[in-house]
Order: C-alpha cells, then sequence, then structure tokens
C-alpha cells in the first residue's frame, strides 16, 4: 500500500459491524485518506450485540474522528448519538458518524451515495420518471429517500411478501408518491418505469445463478440497477444488458460513493473517487483468483 506510519497526530476512524471480516472498508478509506495526503487509520470493529453503546461512548473517549456503522447496528446506534441529520431521520438508520468535538452526528451516506454513482454512471434524469423497486428491506427506503429527492414521479415497490411493500410504500408516503405490488405485478409496470432497482440481496455471491424478477420483462430503454456488488455484475444486470440491451449500473458505484460522502463529512474534502474504486476492484479480482 503506501509507507504511512501511524503516529502520535494519527487520526482514527473505524467501521461498525456483525460480521465485519468481510468489509472493503478498511482497505478503501485507507487508500482514500493516503491519496488525499492525511495522516490518519481506518480499522474495522466486531462489535458484538449488547454491546454497540459502550462502543459508541469509546468514540467520544478516544476521539475517534468519525465512523461507519454496518448491519445489524444502524437503527440502534440512532439512540446513542447527540444530533441525527434529517436525511437519516427520514430512512431510520445511520451508517456514518461524525465527532464534532465530543459530540456525535449521525447520517446515511447509502442512498445519496447511491444517486451520485447512478447519475454519474447511467447519466440517468429521473424528474418526473417512475421507478421500479424490487425488495422492501432495509437498503430499499434510504435509495427510495434519495431517488424521491431527485423528483421521482412515482415508486413502485415489489416485494414477494406484499404486504411489506405496502408498509414501506405507506412509511414512504411522508416524501414521494410510492405504491406496494406483489413480484406477479411486475410485468404491469416495467413498460412505464425509467428504472428498475434490485434491492434484495439475491444473485449475490455465493448464489450468483439467481435473478430477482424475470428478465425479459425489462424494456430497452430502462435503466438496470442491482445494490449487489459481489460479484460486481450480477446475473441480473448482465441478461439485463446482454439479453435486453438496457443500461445496467452495478452496486460497487453504491458502496464507494457511500464512502465518499463519509470522507467528505469527516475531512471537508473532496474524495479521492478514482484511488477507492481502483483498491476496491482490485481487492476483488485478487479474491477471484
Amino acid at each position: 500500500m503506501g509507507t504511512h506510519k501511524l503516529d502520535s497526530h494519527t487520526i482514527l476512524y473505524g467501521v461498525f459491524g456483525d460480521p465485519i471480516r468481510h468489509s472493503k472498508s478498511p482497505i478503501m478509506l485507507n487508500r482514500a485518506f493516503e491519496a488525499a495526503g492525511i495522516n490518519a487509520a481506518y480499522g474495522a470493529f466486531h462489535i458484538l450485540p449488547g454491546t454497540l453503546k459502550d462502543a459508541v461512548a469509546g468514540i467520544r473517549a478516544l476521539q475517534f474522528r468519525g465512523v461507519n456503522v454496518t448491519i445489524p447496528h444502524k437503527l440502534e446506534v440512532m439512540s446513542y448519538l447527540d444530533e441525527i441529520d434529517e436525511g437519516a431521520q427520514v430512512i431510520g438508520a445511520v451508517n456514518t458518524i461524525v465527532n464534532e468535538g465530543g459530540r456525535l452526528i449521525g447520517y446515511n451516506t447509502d442512498g445519496i451515495g447511491y444517486v451520485r454513482s447512478l447519475k454519474e454512471e447511467t447519466s440517468i434524469s429521473l424528474k418526473g420518471r417512475k421507478v421500479l423497486m424490487v425488495g422492501a428491506g432495509g437498503a430499499a427506503r434510504g435509495v427510495g429517500y434519495a431517488l424521491a429527492k431527485e423528483g421521482a414521479e412515482h415508486i413502485y415497490i415489489a416485494n414477494r411478501t406484499r404486504g411489506k411493500a405496502d408498509d414501506l410504500a405507506h412509511s414512504m408516503s411522508s416524501f414521494c408518491s410510492a405504491s406496494g405490488i406483489g413480484l406477479e405485478d411486475i410485468a404491469k409496470v416495467t413498460g412505464d418505469v425509467a428504472l428498475i432497482v434490485n434491492n434484495t440481496s439475491v444473485g449475490m455471491h455465493p448464489n450468483v445463478d439467481e435473478v430477482p424478477m424475470d428478465t425479459s420483462l425489462i424494456q430497452a430503454d430502462t435503466v438496470v440497477s442491482d445494490l449487489v456488488y459481489n460479484p460486481i455484475i450480477t446475473k441480473f444486470l448482465q441478461q439485463a444488458r446482454d439479453l435486453r440491451g438496457a443500461v445496467i449500473h452495478s452496486g460497487l458505484g453504491m458502496f464507494i460513493y457511500q464512502g465518499a460522502y463519509a470522507f467528505e463529512y469527516w475531512t471537508g474534502q473532496p474524495a479521492p473517487i478514482a484511488a477507492m474504486r481502483d483498491v476496491v476492484e482490485r481487492s476483488f479480482a485478487e479474491a477471484a483468483h
């Protein structure tokens, strides 16, 4: 990596999760600090159930400047913070903490990171367009909120359990027009949407042969996006591109940009995106050998 040495001026950061050993955040953020010439270090912390409150108190006591929060702590962590950003409040989850002199402020960079990479990589304009989200789990609300902020006219949420889709659509109604549908109703809306997003873990390693919906329903002028980034091109994206001629967008961009926003909140500097993407892509390539 680099020749950077820790010293008594090094500013500390980390990610809290359970599990955490698989996380690519440390290699990505340490590369970002190195590329930006910042004396900082970022570690992975395995925070077990029941210890999160103590871990958050540790951020204050040890004067960490910032921490990312991942599964399963994004919800519980909110009760231990001093302030929560409006977006994170609406989404109901925090994935980034900024320590402002002992005051801990929670943000959610998942949805905004998703939209920033989506626009950068596909040039889609969402104003007045309709969207289909497949899956009503944890990620869906953050993505939905960010899409609504971009001016999406309506969001259809398709889910295996129809009630869960209805519940999410109802709770999103404060910030956008949304409706829940069953997976069997997807065919009725695919001709009508500019963007289809897979919010489920279907197709994620090791189940790489699964797809979240019938790809023959996808229209050629649709942008098809997947939050899964391992593999970087899922079977869903590959079929959308090769069989349907759709423009595709991988979940890797969301992962990189949620980290980029965290970096920018922590440092006040623009994130070195190219270096971050490069080190994560290389890490995946090495793992594949």
